[in-house]
């Protein structure tokens, strides 16, 4: 990380972050900070409004996903967090510190090894072998054949190709090429994973293991992710939080469930209208407090568990069958009694969405 070993509060943030293409840029950022429209913007200034004042706290750990339509500014806000773009104005800041004054030098070793970037097109080389095309970043740093190979076979096992390691890129498929983009991001060992739309060119049954896959993986490796995708659906199974973007702009930012159950305005409501509350509802917001089930309940009697990020589907599952309540965890502590009339309840928000 760039942050020198000092505390910081988020990994990554995006301070007030503007955008705009464009040989008059700096007239146009003024009229649009006073409410000029992005249509206005170009008709009158000849402008593009690509992002427009963007406001993004990314905890460590964290895998937060940007969704909009195609031209809603979500790629371009993306390449913002390693400066492949340079804002018109705004502060970008990882680990605490701002990007934006770092040299050339400083800010090669940033992307080389802060920063790994998943892209839809992995771009690998058609003359390399599986294993090179992970350790061309180690390469080009000057790290010995003998490290790359074992951290090469250390990811792509991860990521399980490790019996294709020396195959050439064609010989795999493109749902396993993909796997092959995701490795080399993570063979420096990056702090923070930016993803554009990895998963979306393939087809639907690749891509929802590869969802599965990158979900493990999270799990185990706990990088700092910000994901870009146009599917809601994907970002509420990936993501620990979301936001959605239009014209430039965050136009609301939250977990799933949040955004799902209480949606900012119209548009919000209409992107997010099909994506089922069994799949967004979670534990934490249907339990009772365990302080007033902890005597009725007792040590002993046998009641099905489920973590405090349960979704309601889970738990309806965890019911089927079972007499007695669940029990909700939270970091192996009980913290939450979900009973058969909450689930219910929960059912009923579910056919009233």
């Amino acid at each position: 990380m760039v942050s020198d070993g000092q505390a910081f509060d988020y990994a990554v943030e995006c301070i007030d972050v503007w955008k705009i293409f464009g040989a008059r840029a700096g007239e146009a950022l003024v009229a649009a900070r006073d409410g000029l429209g992005r249509q206005e913007i170009r008709d009158q200034f000849g402008c593009v409004l690509a992002v427009a004042g963007a406001n993004l706290s990314i905890s460590e750990g964290e895998i937060f996903c940007i969704i909009g339509l195609s031209g809603s500014g979500k790629s371009t806000l993306l390449r913002h967090i390693n400066r492949l773009i340079e804002p018109t104005a705004g502060e970008i800041r990882i680990a605490g510190r701002g990007i934006g004054a770092l040299g050339d030098k400083a800010l090669r070793a940033l992307r080389a090894k802060s920063i790994g970037m998943v892209f839809q097109n992995m771009a690998l080389l058609p003359h390399r072998t599986v294993r090179d095309n992970v350790v061309l970043g180690l390469e080009l740093r000057g790290v010995t054949r003998d490290k790359r190979n074992v951290i090469a076979d250390e990811k792509l096992a991860l990521v399980g190709l490790e019996r294709w390691a020396n195959h050439m890129p064609h010989e795999l498929s493109g749902g396993m090429q993909q796997r092959i983009g995701l490795a080399r991001a993570l063979a420096a060992d990056p702090s923070v994973l930016l993803m554009d739309e990895p998963f979306s060119a393939l087809d639907p049954l690749i891509r929802r293991q590869l969802q599965d896959q990158f979900i493990a993986l999270s799990a185990v490796m706990k990088k700092t992710t910000l994901f870009v995708t146009h599917d809601i659906d994907e970002a509420v199974r990936i993501g620990n939080r979301i936001a959605i973007m239009r014209d430039g702009v965050v136009v609301q930012s939250g977990t799933a469930e949040e955004i799902v159950g209480r949606p900012a305005n119209d548009y919000v409501a209409s992107f997010v209208r099909g994506v089922s509350r069994l799949e967004v509802t979670r534990a934490h917001s249907l339990m009772q407090p365990w302080a007033q089930w902890s005597e009725r309940l007792g040590a002993e009697q046998a009641c099905p568990v489920a973590h405090a990020d349960a979704s309601l589907g889970e738990l309806i599952r965890l019911s089927v069958g079972q007499p007695a309540p669940i029990k909700v965890l939270d970091g192996g502590q009980p913290v939450g009694v979900i009973t058969k009339d909450a689930l219910l309840r929960g059912i009923q928000m579910e056919q009233a969405a």
